[in-house]
């Protein structure tokens, strides 16, 4: 049960409000697409831990019509009597960084959201916060702009705008373009983490609003499942070889839940959430889940006879084949990796979830032998993949030194220096050519391809490794690669800090680079991950004035800003392909680190990513389809 008694003695200080706007990385993590959405998340996750506390189970989130968004709940409402400080308890909520009840343990048993963290950094990034409480009878009400308070105080209190006999908290906000690079909210990746939060909370119900288009649209968010209905969503797709296995337990006052489910799709989803925050980069609850799961069904193996005395066990990657789950621990005081919660670090989290699935797991398998048979037979299937991939490899791959390339087709740099140096992937032995006169021989490798390379969605690992422009990458690279049955990746083994896809700007070219892209997501996606990977930018035109000095135009609104400010006539030539151009403008415009554009690849959401590779480049039509038709608006035309 809540703790009746919420009030300003139990909101914290640690600290004030300091330089968020500076450095708004530091706590949302960036200023793109990405950290914009976590804006909202940090709201939502304050109503979800009053949620937690059992006094909220209605959630309303709004996307304004003018831009801004609204949270509203139907909890306690934030406290709004007089603080030590000398401020309401609300206020300092929202202008001083570490401020809330969720550092008083007698008000939150758990919580994700720090109410006070994650309050004041956004109030600290919009233009305007505006904020209505609902508690004692009233309605209180303050205002800030960019993290400032503009009401007055009334004999030291907020002003009361109402009477109500409701509690609860609404809030509305709106981003600050001067901090981030777009303001508009995409409402893809808000529904995905509303309807997560559903799945995490089965009696919560959230309300989502679009206000922004000709029609408003609505969503009830509402999964009474939890987190079994979570794996079923994320196994809708995909052949299933048992049902969904759930249990939940605990240990050391850290509550464990867990849902997974074996598909015969070769590779593993495992997701992590810690107080209702996914952990995007895992952390000890998943390593605790893996550890046990790994041991009891190789215990279970050699009880049945499967294994025998000198066989050896199944590898972790052998038994999480196929598999599906969720784990989601609820901790009372949870540490995690930086401020957006990407990895949980607290180790008695790997403890509790390793006890509470030994204990739990081994009862439902003695109770279900079938499901059991299942999973081990997923095993051996995975076991005998990896045992012949593992020979594959060892012919394709290790027989060939870094000096690979005899055909002269990489041109490799001097300099030893691997953090300075980078390596162009370039389509066509023209532009490949043209490349290796224009670049910096010191710190910059080219790499020629043919044409498009193999689709390693639809193929399979030893077709994979058999494709000569495939293994002449990985060679390149010098950290090898990883795929489902085993990891022989090693980031610290590479050789470039900057891999960058060199394509034409035209459909051919983003088919190279998207063919590329799912190579590197699929086989090395550390890559990606740490930031290697990019995109070059060549131009698409160069505009000759009559007078006065070239220009090159990256892109139509390029374009289309040079025809409006440019004064008299001018020649415009239209470069089709990397070829086109020779060394001195190849250097100039796609090469030059001080005057060259690169586009930084990066996952904001790694199950969205996964999801999305395997309906694009993989082999069922119909829902690449309806994905293709859905989005269709959004394309940019090559025309």
């Amino acid at each position: 049960m809540a703790n009746e008694n919420y009030g300003a003695s139990q909101i914290a200080v640690l600290e004030g409000l300091e330089a968020v706007r500076k450095r708004p990385g530091m706590y949302i993590g960036s200023v793109s697409r990405k950290g914009l959405s976590h804006l909202i998340y940090e709201i939502v996750d304050n109503s979800v831990d009053e949620h937690l506390a059992g006094s909220c189970n209605i959630i309303k989130v709004t996307l304004e019509a003018d831009g801004s968004c609204t949270v509203e709940d139907n909890g306690r409402g934030i406290p709004v009597d007089m603080h030590e400080k000398g401020v309401p308890a609300a206020r300092l909520v929202f202008t001083t960084l570490h401020a809330g009840g969720k550092f008083d343990n007698n008000v939150y048993k758990t919580s994700g959201g720090l109410h006070g963290v994650g309050s004041s950094v956004v109030n600290a990034l919009s233009v305007y916060m505006d904020v209505e409480i609902s508690r004692d009878g009233h309605i209180w009400h303050d205002r800030y702009e960019r993290g400032n308070p503009v009401l007055s105080l009334e004999k030291g209190l907020l002003p009361v705008i109402g009477d109500t006999r409701r509690t609860g908290t609404k809030i509305n906000f709106l981003p600050d373009p001067e901090i981030f690079e777009k303001t508009r909210f995409n409402e893809e990746d808000i529904k995905s983490r509303m309807h997560e939060t559903a799945y995490l909370n089965p009696e919560l119900t959230i309300e989502y609003y679009d206000k922004r288009g000709e029609e408003e649209e609505h969503i009830t968010f509402h999964e009474s499942e939890g987190i079994s209905g979570f794996v079923r969503a994320l196994t809708a797709n995909s052949e299933t070889i048992c049902d969904v296995v759930h249990f939940k337990g605990e240990s050391d006052n850290i509550a464990v839940e867990v849902a997974f489910q074996y598909t015969s799709d070769f590779h593993e989803n495992i997701n992590g959430f810690c107080n209702n925050i996914f952990n995007s980069e895992g952390g000890t609850h998943i390593t605790g889940f893996k550890t046990t799961l790994t041991t009891v069904i190789n215990s279970y193996a050699r009880e049945l006879g499967i294994l025998k005395g000198k066989d050896v066990n199944f590898t972790g990657a052998d038994v999480r084949n196929g598999l599906t789950a969720v784990i989601s621990v609820k901790h009372p005081d949870p540490r995690f990796e930086g401020q957006t919660k990407t990895k949980l670090d607290n180790q008695d989290a790997l403890k509790a979830t390793s006890k509470v699935t030994n204990d739990e797991i081994q009862l439902y398998f003695d109770k279900n032998l079938d499901t059991l048979k299942a999973v081990i037979e997923c095993a051996e299937r995975a076991a005998k993949i990896r045992k012949s991939e593992e020979k594959a490899k060892t012919n394709l791959l290790t027989k060939q030194k870094f000096s690979f390339d005899s055909n002269g087709k990489l041109a490799n740099c001097e300099s030893k220096d691997y953090s300075k140096c980078e390596i162009f992937i370039v389509e066509g032995d023209s532009a490949g050519g043209s490349a290796k006169m224009a670049r910096n021989r010191m710190f910059q490798a080219i790499m020629p391809i043919r044409g498009k390379i193999l689709n390693v969605e639809k193929a399979s690992i030893d077709k994979v490794l058999a494709n000569a422009e495939i293994k002449t990458m990985i060679n390149a690279f010098g950290c090898g690669f990883s795929e489902g049955y085993g990891n022989d990746f090693d980031i610290e083994k590479l050789r470039y800090d900057k891999i960058i896809i060199m394509a034409d700007a035209d459909v051919d070219g983003a088919h190279i680079a998207t063919l590329l892209l799912t190579l590197f997501y699929r086989f090395m996606p550390e890559l990606i991950f740490q930031g290697h990977v990019y995109l070059a930018m060549p131009p698409l035109y160069k505009a000759i004035p009559a007078r006065g000095e070239e220009e090159y135009l990256y892109d139509d609104a390029a374009l289309e800003k040079y025809r409006k400010n440019h004064k008299g006539s001018f020649t415009l030539q239209r470069y089709k392909g990397l070829g086109e151009m020779d060394p001195g403008q190849l250097w100039e415009t796609t090469l030059d680190p001080r005057r060259r554009l690169l586009k930084k690849v990066e996952i904001e959401d790694a199950r969205m990513a996964s999801d999305v590779t395997a309906m694009l480049m993989g082999n069922d039509v119909a829902p690449r389809k309806t994905f293709i038709y859905n989005h269709a608006t959004e394309a940019e035309l090559d025309v």
